[in-house]
């Protein structure tokens, strides 16, 4: 399977790039039980680097999978002051957070969806200091991802499960450019260095709107905030500390506007939530506004998500990404928001990152808010991008510039 060296590297491209952990700094790791193997080797290497402490917070899909089918809802609504303790101890100080993630597509598919909604928010409504920390980069954050059998059975169904973990594993491996014979490190300075580009390039435009368009029927017009800020890849916390939130991430990615959205958006992936997949499903705005929406699987799923908030009705994120990238490339669907959003442009539904508009990360919530930032207990990305996609960027002059054609950038 995966040599020992691939792990290491693995590690360290987690903790020097993903979080960057400086001296001094505490570093939270979520990770299942099952990884424990690599939470400790990433917190070895934090604790090489000079990493005041290591602390960690385990889960497991099998027990969250008992708990959600024998506990009454009310039972598990109830957030315990310890587990509040521990994400407001992050914030206190200032810690970085190394999410490591292993999911189960699917894993709640037999729970009611208003259930696993109702603790969800129940959770969300008590750790917001905590979603402002790290979605307001005050500190650092980084995802990266593992295979479980589950899901790597659900992408790859016609092998054994043996089989199907290793093409996981070589697929996740090739989407953080970690091999044995590279530096990742490296790889990833000269990746960032060409997402930083593509931002300069969206950010000299200071697009009014994007038009998309494309066969499978998304025929939508998305406004940006006034001082939108294009971002993706490497970013900095508000200390000046950079980081990498995604990994992989393809990216560029701006704030649009909570009044001015117009038309249909075709979903051209599965969307996995909350433990359900969504699927063949598309969103209707008006005027910023989830009005209609419908879908082959998961509708009341998606119905759920979109009635969590007023915000979840709005959108938080508009993204750029060709068809022509790595992830797309690799044909592979993941079943996981992770890497399916790097093959595909995508929206989020609900909470806005404060980094995407001029100052918003020294701005209060109620600031963000007239400067025009969505706010939800959610945030959802779902992908609509396709081979054939056209988006048309509409400069603050009424000019018309053409940003894709057949999927792809033009610039």
């Amino acid at each position: 399977m995966v040599s020992q060296t691939i792990l290491e590297k693995y590690a360290e491209l987690s903790v020097v790039v993903g979080v960057n952990i400086q001296p001094g700094q505490t570093l939270l790791i979520r990770c299942a039980v099952d990884d424990a193997f690599f939470a400790r080797l990433c917190a070895k290497r934090a604790y090489e680097l000079g990493a005041k402490k290591v602390i960690m917070d385990w889960s497991d899909d099998t027990l969250s999978l008992l708990n959600y089918t024998f506990c009454s809802e009310e039972v598990l609504k109830q957030v315990s002051p310890s587990r509040v303790m521990k994400f407001d101890e992050v914030v206190e100080e200032e810690a970085a957070v190394l999410n490591i993630i292993a999911p189960t597509p699917g894993l709640l598919a037999e729970i009611d969806p208003a259930k696993v909604a109702s603790v969800s928010q129940a959770l969300g409504s008590k750790i917001v200091k905590y979603r402002e920390y790290t979605m307001g980069n005050r500190g650092q954050w980084t995802i990266v991802a593992l295979p479980s059998a589950a899901w790597a059975t659900k992408v790859f169904p016609d092998v054994s499960e043996e089989e199907a973990i290793e093409m996981l594993w070589n697929a996740i491996l090739a989407s953080v450019r970690v091999s044995e014979s590279n530096n990742p490190v490296e790889e990833w300075a000269h990746h960032n260095a060409m997402l930083s580009q593509h931002n300069a390039i969206l950010n000299n435009y200071n697009f009014k709107s994007l038009i998309f368009k494309n066969s499978l029927g998304t025929d939508v017009e998305i406004g940006l905030v006034a001082d939108h800020i294009w971002a993706g890849g490497m970013e900095h916390s508000t200390k000046g500390i950079e980081f990498n939130p995604n990994m992989p991430t393809e990216k560029s990615f701006t704030m649009p506007s909570t009044t001015h959205v117009n038309g249909k958006i075709v979903a051209s992936k599965p969307l996995s939530y909350n433990g359900h997949i969504i699927d063949d499903f598309w969103i209707e705005f008006k005027n910023g506004r989830a009005e209609n929406w419908d879908a082959k699987t998961g509708l009341s799923i998606l119905t759920s998500l979109l009635e969590t908030d007023e915000g979840s009705k709005h959108l938080g994120e508009v993204a750029l990404i060709s068809h022509q990238s790595p992830i797309s490339d690799s044909g592979i669907l993941f079943y996981n928001t992770l890497f399916d959003e790097n093959a595909s442009c995508h929206v989020a539904l609900g909470r806005a990152y404060p980094m995407n508009v001029k100052g918003g990360v020294e701005m209060s919530p109620e600031e963000l808010s007239a400067a025009g930032a969505n706010d939800s207990l959610n945030h959802v990305d779902f992908m609509f991008g396709n081979s054939d996609m056209s988006i048309k960027g509409v400069r603050q002059d009424g000019e018309l510039v053409t940003v894709f054609e057949n999927g792809n950038f033009v610039f």
